[in-house]
This record gives C-alpha cells, sequence and structure tokens, in this order.
C-alpha cells in the first residue's frame, strides 16, 4: 500500500497526463522588450511591433519551461499590465496581465521608460543646434526637477506592476531589466548624430542612471531580479560605430525605431538575461 501511495504522489508530481509539470515564462514590458522593427514582426496584434527575435524569444528556448508567451507591446506603460493598451492599428492587445496564471514560473520585462515620457523627452531635447542646455532648462525650472519628479512617480508604479505579478503567479520568478546605456557614459555626445546638445548630455545621461536606479531599489523592494543590462552596454550607446553600438541613434540604420535596441542590442539582453535567469532555476 505504501509503494502503491508513493507512486501515486509520484504520479501527480509529474503531472496527470504523463506529461512534466506546466512551467511557463511570460514576457511582459515596452518596445525594450517589444523590439519593434527587428528582424520578423509579430502582427497579433500588429499594433505592438513585437519582433520574433526580440530577447524573451531568445532565451525562450534555452529555459527549464515548457510554455512561453510574449505579450510585450512598444508603447506600453505599467497601467497597460491591467487595462487594454491602445495601439494603431486596431484591435488593442487585452492588458498583459492576462497571459499570467498559477503555471507561470518566470517573467521578464522591461517597464517604466514610457511612464516618464520617453518618447516625449527624445522629441523635447533634439536640438537644430549643438549650442546650450535647452533640455535641461526645458524641465528644471526653479530647482525643480520634472524628469525627476516623474521617475520618483513612476517607482510606485512599477512596485505596483510586480506585486500585481506575484498576486497573480506567487509561484514565479520575476526579471525586471535594466535599460541599455543610450549616450556616452561619459564626456560629451556625438551631435548631430544624436542631436543632444554636448551641454545637455550629461542631464541625459544621469536622468537614465536616475531611472535604472529607481528599477534597482524597486526591484529589490519587492523580491524581484534586477537585471542590470546597462553597465554591460557602456561602450555599446548609440554614438557607436554601427558595428559596436547596441542602441541606435535618431536616424537608425539597423532595422528599429531610433533610439531603441539594434539586434545586437536584443542579442545582448539575452547574453545578460539568461545566466541570471539559470542562476535562479530556470
Amino acid at each position: 500500500m505504501a509503494r502503491l501511495l508513493a507512486a501515486a504522489v509520484a504520479l501527480m508530481a509529474f503531472g496527470l497526463s504523463g506529461c512534466a509539470p506546466v512551467r511557463t515564462y511570460v514576457a511582459l514590458g515596452d518596445s525594450y522588450s517589444a523590439a519593434p522593427a527587428n528582424a520578423v514582426q509579430d502582427h497579433n496584434p500588429p499594433g505592438c511591433y513585437r519582433s520574433d527575435h526580440n530577447y524573451p524569444h531568445l532565451v525562450a528556448p534555452y529555459l527549464n519551461v515548457t510554455v512561453f508567451r510574449d505579450v510585450s507591446c512598444s508603447g506600453a506603460q505599467t497601467k497597460d499590465m491591467t487595462s487594454s493598451q491602445s495601439v494603431s492599428p486596431s484591435p488593442n492587445p487585452p492588458p498583459q496581465f492576462d497571459a499570467l496564471d498559477a503555471n507561470t514560473r518566470a517573467v521578464s520585462l522591461t517597464i517604466g521608460g514610457n511612464d516618464i515620457g520617453f518618447t516625449e523627452i527624445i522629441t523635447n531635447c533634439v536640438s537644430l543646434v549643438n549650442a546650450g542646455t535647452p533640455c535641461h532648462d526645458k524641465y528644471v525650472v526653479n530647482g525643480d526637477d520634472q524628469i525627476s519628479d516623474r521617475i520618483k512617480a513612476a517607482g510606485a508604479k512599477v512596485a505596483a506592476v510586480l506585486q500585481g505579478i506575484t498576486k497573480r503567479a506567487p509561484q514565479a520568478k520575476t526579471f525586471l531589466l535594466a535599460y541599455l546605456d543610450i549616450l556616452p557614459d561619459s564626456g560629451v555626445g556625438c551631435f548631430p548624430q544624436m542631436p543632444i546638445t554636448n551641454g545637455d548630455v550629461p542631464y541625459l545621461r544621469d536622468k537614465e542612471k536616475q531611472l535604472n536606479a529607481m528599477l534597482k531599489s524597486v526591484a529589490a523592494a519587492n523580491k524581484a531580479v534586477y537585471v542590470d543590462t546597462y553597465t554591460p552596454s557602456i561602450g555599446h550607446d548609440a554614438c557607436q560605430l554601427p558595428t559596436v553600438r547596441w542602441v541606435e541613434p535618431l536616424a537608425p540604420i539597423a532595422p528599429t525605431y531610433p533610439v531603441h535596441p539594434n539586434q545586437a542590442g536584443m542579442n545582448a539582453d539575452r547574453d545578460i538575461l539568461l545566466p541570471v535567469m539559470h542562476r535562479n532555476g530556470f
């Protein structure tokens, strides 16, 4: 009887169908996960501009999981985890959290950049001439740094996302990625390749570092794994040669959106993330 009971327990652990238990990897996030215009685009839905060669697709085959779902979507904000995101052309995708379930064991995402107005900031900080600090002057008024304020406010939103993942997928380990280095980590930029004035480059560089520092702090406070993709990307910023950079400049040469990771950047994210996931049992 004891042997029969042990065999029954083992069978249940293996799965009633005789298959291994379902272990799902879910990829969430914004365009730094989705990789718009890279490689072959997944048109489900077309407005998310999601690549089949983004970093989630690149790591998935090497993980100890049985199901992979990628619902990352360009333009996503934290609110789009729990509500339908407005994309064009329609149909709009369902909330990204709909991809989570009790079988989810691993979740990866980049999120937060659109909550602080990534596209707006890039647009407003472009300058026709390499003079002055027009970006700094726009966003720092009477000593109040509006971008810093946005980053602080986004922290609570990112924390809510991580908590929401845990609530919906209590057995999942969440991997929160940093944003790749966009501007040179020191010195000036590369006007006009990146039309940010030399005076504004240190300011914008510091804002990206502040954003990544917020993500690191929020991840630690919510038992998520922060994946530092920024430090390895130093020297691969948008000012580098096409064969070196992981992020394209405002006028990209490689297939991707302006100021977004190219395929080398997606490959780098894979190479950085995969060992971290392996160390956590995947």
